[in-house]
């Protein structure tokens, strides 16, 4: 047994060593989300075990105490995200991650996080539902994690990765983001971004590998020796001075719409595609469905089919301008989720009736193949 504990100590010690000279590393997705969130300067994380994503809370515990952070596996979800404010607080990089229904007992701590503006990166590595439901990949909780979920007028900012890879740049983003906005980002994945294992290459240590970004927050609280004392609160009793507060929010919020969406085309005009070769079937989907539809699309292109994609990045601020100007070169649209159909809403009220907006969806955790894809598409072309 011993030897056995040798030997992976030993794969465990080249496996760092690999990842530190920057070279692809073969990983799970919750595992390379950990890795990640270490090196973008987490320096402390609350979580409690879920399927399908333990192994990213597993991977906390024995990494992160080695950059000086701190883990806790908390008594439940809700501890977890208070946990998570009182660390923000002090200005420290913090993280939690659930699936499903763990997200929906994280949603009050959200909206206080949100309406003390403090930054926090969560992960919901998304699966069946509602209630319990399965351990199948889905990503069925658009409506949660785009419009609030908790309660007030709050928004977090949201991320889709469709990749291992993306999952890692995105965890870096999702920091940044947070700090520069005081504001609780959320990263959501589907369970199988969670499992699937691909190679990764790694960005550097922010700042060192010590580092935790602390000293470029003047707000936090930090002690009050040499400055006047600060308060961090979301309680304000009075009407006036509370719609104040909310005020400032919605201003935030409309600068996030301004500056930070993030979406990939492909074959639209303006890009790969010439005039001629326009589509006049533009397939939306995020995440794991962006994935197979990717597939899907290059086939029917192969094909002779004159069909383009749009893969909305950042699910808020959603890329409605875009769309919007997509809608003036296009006949039609097809949106695709692992869902009965969330984000086709926020696709019609972006395409404003110019042209048919149209939804296949699968739900309770089946994920289809790029030929059911493909068959969807070449029914309406």
């Amino acid at each position: 047994m011993g030897k056995v504990l040798d030997l992976v100590r030993c794969f465990d010690r080249m496996r760092l060593v690999m990842i530190a000279v920057g070279e692809k590393v073969l990983m799970r997705g919750c595992e390379a989300m950990a890795e990640a969130a270490i090196r973008a300067g987490c320096r402390f994380y609350a979580g409690y075990p879920i399927t399908p994503q333990s192994e990213l809370a597993e991977y906390m515990a024995r990494e992160l105490p080695k950059y000086g952070g701190v883990f806790i596996q908390s008594e439940s979800e809700i501890a977890a995200i208070n946990m998570v404010l009182g660390a923000s607080v002090t200005g420290t990089r913090a993280m939690t991650s659930s699936s499903s229904p763990g997200i929906s007992l994280k949603q009050e701590g959200i909206s206080y996080l949100a309406g003390c503006e403090l930054p926090a990166v969560i992960a919901n590595f998304g699966r069946g539902g509602p209630g319990l439901g399965n351990i199948a990949p889905s990503d069925a909780d658009y409506f949660q994690a785009t419009k609030g979920g908790g309660h007030g007028d709050y928004r977090n900012i949201v991320l889709a990765p469709y990749s291992v890879q993306e999952t890692v740049e995105l965890t870096h983003l999702a920091f940044d983001l947070a700090d520069r906005y005081r504001n609780p980002v959320l990263i959501l994945c589907s369970g199988l971004i969670a499992q699937m294992m691909e190679p990764v290459e790694f960005m550097p240590f922010k700042g060192g590998e010590g580092h935790s970004q602390k000293e470029e927050k003047p707000w936090a609280l930090t002690g009050a020796r040499g400055r006047p004392s600060m308060v961090i609160k979301s309680l304000y009793l009075q009407d006036v001075e509370l719609e104040g507060h909310d005020l400032k929010l919605q201003e935030k919020y409309r600068e996030i719409r301004e500056k930070e969406v993030r979406v990939e085309a492909q074959h639209l005009e303006g890009g790969r595609a010439t005039p001629e070769e326009r589509a006049k079937l533009v397939v939306v989907a995020f995440g794991t469905a962006a994935r197979v539809a990717a597939s899907a699309v290059e086939e029917a292109r192969e094909g002779g089919l004159p069909v383009g994609l749009i893969r909305p990045i950042t699910l808020f601020p959603f890329p409605r301008d875009f769309i919007r100007k997509a809608a003036e070169g296009t006949d039609r649209f097809l949106v695709l989720e692992l869902s009965g159909g969330q984000m086709v809403e926020d696709v019609e009220l972006a395409v404003r009736g110019r042209v048919p907006v149209e939804f296949y969806g699968r739900m309770g955790g089946v994920v289809p193949s790029p030929e059911e894809y493909l068959a969807e598409i070449r029914k309406r072309l």
